[in-house]
């Protein structure tokens, strides 16, 4: 990945006169589509054969876009999304990749998936990676904090996983873990690798480096080496981290639950330098077996895969917060899958 400069206003060859850069680009249109309710935009900032890639469904086209907004929206009708941060990469030529973090925020005052409103006020998180060509996304990647959001309405996580996993189980819904191979953390018979030959102060390495050697490599010992003592890390369910014992205790409740589970990097982008610090995307898949007890209950040996986009923040060599992003609601809904 090539280093994106910061300087803006930039060129925009392709796209609607009104953006004047690519981070203007993503803030705007969301703006448009979600807060002003211009839904029809859809049709002219998506191509029309877009995958949409979430951890439950994968979306495919324009079409099954709008139904999903208008879904949304007529639970939620005053629902504010406040642009937290927009990490990118490209330019006009090659295409554009963007993260977009955002903060949910609005009202359950209408019908929906969640059943009849409740009006309960909800705040959710929810990180959305695009590739963006021409004034056209052409694919994305798209995790919420839906564990947030389903707790925040008063509703029983775990039972309302059960409810709709079987409702989609009954509709003729497949499994997005259905047809998993081997969980990609092992070669064979031999043991993780231990990769330490990567620069750290690179924040294009860093997160490979977080991912082999502390989730599958099972190094904790080396988490303090990457993260500041004070680090915040915001996990699902708006659950805040504080220091080294904090996220320990995370990585090792979610690895107990999942003994063989492993990381797997999809992709980095970063902004920044090393006097200012660094801001950095990475996208990464988990896989694991439930084969341990803990927070999720008794193993039911069920196969899970999510989805999660991190976006980091990095001051003088060390992480000093992290934003955390996956569907922990999509996961239940696997351990609770028919069959």
């Amino acid at each position: 990945m090539v280093k994106a400069a910061a300087d803006l206003p930039q060129s925009m060859d392709g796209f609607d006169p009104d953006y004047v850069s690519i981070v203007e680009y993503i803030i705007r249109c969301t703006h448009k589509i979600w807060e002003e309710k211009a839904i029809g935009l859809i049709y002219t900032h998506y191509a029309h054969t877009t995958p949409v890639h979430l951890t439950d469904a994968e979306l495919y086209g324009r079409d099954q876009m709008v139904e999903g907004t208008l879904r949304t929206l007529a639970a939620f009708p005053d629902l504010r999304l406040y642009g937290d941060e927009v990490i990118w990469s490209g330019d006009d030529q090659v295409g554009f990749h963007t993260s977009h973090r955002v903060t949910w925020s609005g009202h359950h005052l209408g019908h929906g998936v969640y059943g009849p409103p409740t009006g309960a006020r909800i705040q959710r998180r929810e990180i959305a990676h695009c590739i963006v060509i021409r004034n056209r996304i052409i694919e994305e990647w798209s995790v919420q904090d839906e564990l947030a959001l389903v707790q925040q309405l008063g509703l029983d996580a775990a039972e309302l996983a059960r409810e709709l996993s079987q409702r989609e189980a009954e509709t003729g819904f497949i499994s997005p873990v259905g047809t998993l191979g081997e969980v990609p953390r092992l070669s064979g018979q031999h043991h993780p690798p231990i990769q330490l030959e990567a620069d750290p102060n690179d924040p294009n390495a860093l997160p490979g480096l977080i991912y082999s050697l502390i989730w599958n490599a099972r190094m904790l010992n080396y988490l303090a080496d990457y993260y500041a003592p004070g680090a915040v890390v915001w996990v699902p369910g708006n659950r805040r981290l504080t220091g080294h014992g904090d996220l320990t205790a995370y990585i090792l409740q979610l690895l107990a639950a999942f003994p063989d589970g492993a990381m797997q990097l999809e992709h980095v982008m970063w902004n920044g330098s090393e006097e200012g610090g660094y801001k950095i995307a990475a996208r990464w898949t988990f896989q694991g077996t439930h084969r341990g007890p803990g927070v999720y209950g008794a193993p039911t040996g069920k196969r899970v895969r999510v989805i999660g986009i991190s976006h980091f923040e990095v001051q003088g060599g060390q992480i000093v917060r992290e934003y955390m992003v996956w569907n922990e609601f999509a996961l239940l809904k696997q351990l609770f899958w028919p069959g």
